[in-house]
C-alpha cells in the first residue's frame, strides 16, 4: 500500500498525483491520510477556541478533494481516506508501518510539511522504514530517467534496487551517479598519485554495485555517471533532467534530520525533481 499525506496545499496535491501514478504502476492500493493536530491551538495562556469538530470538518474537505484528484487521475486505483488525530510526523511514521511507500509534499500549510522542506518531512524520511518520496509542486516535463546516488556503502543497495524497480515500471533508463573527491594527497606535490588509477577505481565502484541489479532488471538501460565533484552538486545537477532522484540514508544520529545524513538532507532541499529516500 502507498500512503500519501495531505494538508490541502499545492505540493500535497502534487504528492497525491505522484502517489496515484505510482499506485497505478505498482498495482497497489492508495491510502490518503490527513492529520488533525489541535496542539498548535492550545499553546500559551489563552489557547484558541477552535473546536475539534471544525478541524475534523476541514480535514474531511481536504480528504474529499485529494480523493477526487486521485480518482480522476487514475480511476482504476483503489483509494481509501483516513482522518487521524495527532501530530503529523507521528501519524505518518505510524502509517509507515506496513506501507510500501510514504509520499509527502515538499512544502505544506503547517500540516505535513513546512518551510522549504520542513522538520516533519525530514523526520519522516529519517525514521520511516519504508521509502519516503518528497514531491515538489508544479508540473514537470517527463524525461524517462531515474537517477540514483551510488557509493560503496551498504546503505546504497536498497536505494539502488528501488531505483531499478522504478525505472523498470516507468520503462525508462537509470543514471547511476557516483561522485568522488580528490584525495588529500593529490594536493601535495611531493606525493605521487596516479589520477588515472583513482578514476578507474571509482568507475569500478559503480560497475560492482550496478552489476547485481542489471542481471535482475536486464530491460533497464544503465548510464554510469562518474564525476569528480561534491555528491550534492552531482545529484542536484542530474535531477534537472530526471523524473525521480533516489538516495540512501547514511545518518546515524538520534534526531530525524541527523538520520537522513548530510547528503540526503541537502539533496531534499535542492533537487529539481521528486526525491525518494530509501533507508537500509
Amino acid at each position: 500500500m502507498i500512503v500519501v499525506g495531505v494538508d490541502g496545499s499545492a505540493p500535497s496535491h502534487a504528492a497525491v498525483a505522484w502517489a496515484a501514478d505510482d499506485a497505478y504502476r505498482t498495482g497497489t492500493p492508495l491510502r490518503i491520510v490527513h492529520a488533525v493536530d489541535s496542539s498548535p491551538y492550545q499553546i500559551g495562556d489563552y489557547p484558541s477556541a477552535v473546536p475539534l469538530d471544525a478541524l475534523l470538518a476541514g480535514g474531511q474537505k481536504i480528504l474529499r478533494e485529494a480523493e477526487a484528484l486521485a480518482r480522476e487521475r487514475r480511476p482504476t486505483v483503489e483509494v481509501t481516506t483516513e482522518d487521524v488525530e495527532g501530530s503529523p510526523a507521528l501519524v505518518l511514521r505510524e502509517q509507515a508501518e506496513g506501507a510500501d511507500e510514504i509520499v509527502v509534499g515538499s512544502r505544506g500549510l503547517g500540516g505535513f510539511t513546512g518551510a522549504l522542506l520542513g522538520s516533519v518531512s525530514m523526520g519522516v524520511a529519517g525514521h520511516a522504514r519504508c521509502p519516503v518520496v518528497v514531491v515538489r509542486g508544479g508540473d514537470r516535463e517527463v524525461y524517462g530517467e531515474v537517477v540514483a546516488g551510488v557509493d560503496d556503502s551498504p546503505e546504497c543497495e536498497p536505494a539502488l534496487e528501488y531505483a531499478f524497480r522504478q525505472a523498470k515500471l516507468r520503462g525508462g533508463s537509470l543514471r547511476a551517479v557516483h561522485s568522488w573527491r580528490l584525495p588529500v594527497h593529490a594536493f601535495a606535490p611531493e606525493i605521487a598519485y596516479d589520477m588515472d588509477e583513482v578514476r578507474t577505481a571509482q568507475q569500478q565502484v559503480v560497475r560492482d554495485r550496478v552489476a547485481r541489479f542489471s542481471e535482475e532488471y536486464p530491460q533497464v538501460k544503465v548510464v554510469e555517471d562518474v564525476q569528480c565533484a561534491h555528491p550534492v552538486n552531482a545529484l542536484t545537477d542530474a535531477s534537472e533532467r530526471a523524473d525521480l532522484l533516489v538516495v540512501g540514508s547514511h545518518g546515524r544520529g538520534a534526531m530525524g534530520s541527523a538520520l537522513l545524513g548530510s547528503v540526503s538532507r541537502a539533496v531534499l532541499h535542492r533537487a529539481h525533481c521528486p526525491v525518494a529516500v530509501v533507508r537500509r
